[in-house]
């Protein structure tokens, strides 16, 4: 059965059960830790503080961004800078750029943040790449670490479940977050 979240949790107890990243969020806010960013930060943080007590706050100033009101317009030739946001301005532009259902998938978002001094055209490109390689019958997209859940219902059908409802694949996800260990799909 799995524990209460509190300060007093073994860290190997946290470490083993899957928690809801609201549930993460709401602990930081109980222990005067900030709530915001991924769930793989959240647990980073909490990590550390029921290991050491720390809360981390922040020990430099915060980064401040600026207004869009003076940034200049974008085009083809920006250049993507260190601490890139995929903001409604980035994403309008790409929608007229590229195609109107473009979306910043996590493809795009690690484009981003693994190019750093490339442009938007270069995006443009990878974008199209991209598009190219879903046509493929091998494609795989890649579900992200922290979608737990996805990865499981991906990998129970994945799995020669023939016959299976989705409705089995949550009720087998339902059984296994509530035990200790790994959250991937088993046989």
């Amino acid at each position: 059965m799995r524990p209460e979240l509190t300060k007093d949790l073994l860290i190997k107890d946290f470490t083993d059960f899957y928690w809801l990243k609201t549930e993460l969020q709401q602990f930081c806010r109980e222990n005067n830790m900030s709530p915001s960013g991924s769930k793989m930060e959240l647990s980073k943080r909490i990590e550390v503080f029921l290991t050491t007590g720390d809360t981390q706050q922040s020990k430099s100033p915060s980064k401040r961004r600026s207004s869009s009101k003076t940034q200049a317009p974008l085009t083809l030739d920006t250049v993507i800078g260190e601490n890139h946001r995929c903001s409604q301005k980035v994403r309008t532009f790409f929608k007229d750029a590229i195609h109107p259902t473009f979306h910043f998938s996590t493809y795009i978002q690690n484009y981003f943040k693994e190019n750093v001094g490339k442009t938007y055209r270069d995006v443009v490109k990878a974008w199209h790449e991209e598009e190219k390689r879903k046509k493929q019958p091998s494609y795989q997209k890649e579900i992200a670490p922290q979608f737990e859940y996805n990865r499981f219902i991906s990998d129970f059908f994945k799995k020669k479940n023939n016959g299976k409802s989705r409705d089995d694949a949550i009720a087998a996800w339902k059984h296994l977050k509530v035990q200790p260990g790994s959250n991937q799909y088993r046989s």
